[in-house]
């Protein structure tokens, strides 16, 4: 297998994260297939800058970075891709740690030069110890987490998961970076959904390109309390159906929600059906889980119909951005 030189990019905003954040490094440093580097790109934050900039001023492996563009999680990913030197740029949430092979499981997708973006399975760390009985598996993308009806093994898919994914250099010269307006800005409302714009963008522009998910790179995601919480489950899905108008106005419904379309109609059902079936068994949870997803489907469609109005009216603008990388 030929290394195509990984850099991995690890976006942060707050202290509060600051021990995630060195455990996320950690697990970097320790892959069977090392990264070029690593980079840590702060968000707006002078303080963590400076904290993160004196940690690592002896190792010549983290390099510290301020976000370049407006505050946000797109702009701060399009400041790492256009710093870094590796032929394939990896992201990882700042409060995750990835599973020794995760980069080798993705140099091996890049093996084919059709494959533009690789992803990887992401498994929720909760900080009760175990997952709330109601939280149904279908809605773990809510905190972020690979969620149940997703193909298993190495498959193609039309968009890979923004806090575990990787993508060809060439991808960004292509289609341009991450759109900014879309994604989450630190601690605002939690909306998402800019990885899914780039990817079709992406094949857009390259239709022959292979987008891939390797449930074998693997990442552990930590789940913080409040995110356990069905306030929050609520608000996220909300906030995905705005994130979705956007997707649907910048590349077309029928595009845009061409996955969603089989996950409303299969898989969300037939976990309707487990949660009540589990209910009728008198299993823990059952009941909730079906009500969950009830309640999801029905946030997500309202926050997507509100969002298709603002966009209508002018409400809600994104840009994409070209970036200027500075190559291997």
């Amino acid at each position: 297998m030929r290394d195509p030189g990984i850099s991995v990019v690890i976006c942060v905003y707050t202290e509060d994260r600051w021990e995630d954040i060195l455990a996320a490094v950690s697990s970097v440093r320790a892959q069977s297939c090392p990264a070029l580097e690593t980079l840590l790109v702060v968000d707006h934050n002078a303080a963590l800058l400076e904290r993160l900039a004196r940690a690592y001023e002896t190792d010549p492996e983290v390099r510290v970075l301020a976000n370049a563009g407006p505050r946000g999680l797109s702009a701060g990913r399009n400041t790492g891709i256009a710093a870094s030197h590796g032929e394939v740029i990896a992201f990882l949430d700042d409060d995750a740690v990835a599973e020794r092979d995760w980069l080798r499981r993705f140099a091996e997708g890049y093996a084919d030069p059709r494959v533009m973006a690789v992803g990887g399975r992401t498994v929720p760390v909760w900080a009760s110890g175990r997952r709330p009985a109601w939280f149904p598996e279908e809605f773990d993308w809510v905190v972020g987490c690979t969620y149940r009806g997703l193909p298993p093994g190495r498959v193609r898919v039309r968009n890979v998961l923004g806090g575990n994914a990787s993508f060809r250099r060439t991808a960004f010269e292509a289609a341009g970076g991450f759109a900014t307006g879309i994604g989450r800005d630190g601690d605002r409302r939690p909306l998402g959904c800019e990885e899914t714009e780039l990817c079709i963008r992406l094949t857009r522009v390259r239709p022959d390109a292979l987008l891939l998910i390797d449930d074998r790179a693997v990442i552990h995601h930590r789940v913080p309390g409040p995110r356990e919480r069905f306030a929050y489950f609520r608000t996220r899905t909300y906030a995905e159906g705005l994130s979705k108008a956007l997707v649907a106005r910048s590349v077309g419904a029928a595009k845009g929600l061409e996955s969603e379309r089989r996950y409303t109609t299969r898989v969300l059902p037939a976990g309707v059906a487990r949660g009540l079936r589990d209910a009728l068994l008198a299993r823990r949870g059952g009941a909730g889980r079906a009500g969950a997803i009830v309640a999801g489907v029905l946030t997500a469609a309202s926050g997507y119909l509100v969002g298709r109005v603002r966009a209508r009216r002018g409400g809600t603008t994104f840009s994409v951005v070209r970036i200027e990388v500075e190559g291997p």
